[in-house]
């Protein structure tokens, strides 16, 4: 039985899971086709990690969508590390997630349940309460990444795209969906406990 808080198992879960994207937002950009290298190896690494800890293909989507992309991106970025794809990858890393959590709501299988399946006993994950929280998180989280692909293209347009400013809408993009995941799921079991 894990020692940590059902918060701070949260904030891990979702830490390894958008680990290649913060590192992809972190490492120098003018080495980008590294940066997306190593974001690509961590993917990778994060996949076979859970995947050994015994989690289903359905709890990695973002996983697997990260390793699609970072090989994407690094293939094109090694072959042209002069493209002006360059300017927007942060826009089209954020772009992507909203496109992955996107799916996954209009497929019905939020990406955020296999998330909380790490941290959540096996009888409650086929109850109403437990999906339905789980959409209201992937819908913000949608938002969120769908709110910082538009600022970072907005921030690429007017030539600032490997500005610091770019990597505080990158942070934001991740830190406030986090915030209110951690809060709203402890509101929730709160709420829970007191019926």
């Amino acid at each position: 039985m894990s020692q940590l808080k059902p918060e701070a198992e949260t904030s891990m879960s979702y830490l390894r899971t958008f680990l290649p994207w913060i590192i992809f937002a972190v490492l120098p950009s003018s080495h980008w086709q590294w940066a997306a290298l190593a974001a690509l190896v961590v993917a990778v690494a994060v996949i076979v990690q859970q995947r050994q800890a015994g989690a289903g293909f359905d709890a990695l989507i973002i996983e697997l969508g990260s390793a699609a992309f970072f090989a994407a991106l690094a293939a094109l970025a090694f072959a042209d590390p002069g493209s002006g794809v360059h300017d927007y990858s942060a826009a089209l890393s954020s772009a992507t997630l909203a496109v992955i959590a996107g799916v996954s709501l209009a497929i019905g299988k939020p990406f955020t349940l296999g998330i909380a399946k790490r941290t959540t006993p096996r009888e409650i994950w086929g109850l109403k309460p437990f999906i339905r929280t789980n959409t209201v998180i992937t819908a913000v989280w949608t938002a969120a990444f769908t709110a910082t692909a538009v600022a970072l293209v907005l921030v690429a347009h007017t030539g600032h795209a490997h500005s610091a400013l770019a990597t505080l809408v990158q942070i934001a993009g991740f830190a406030l969906p986090m915030l209110f995941t951690v809060r709203y799921v402890a509101h929730v079991q709160s709420k829970a406990a007191t019926r």
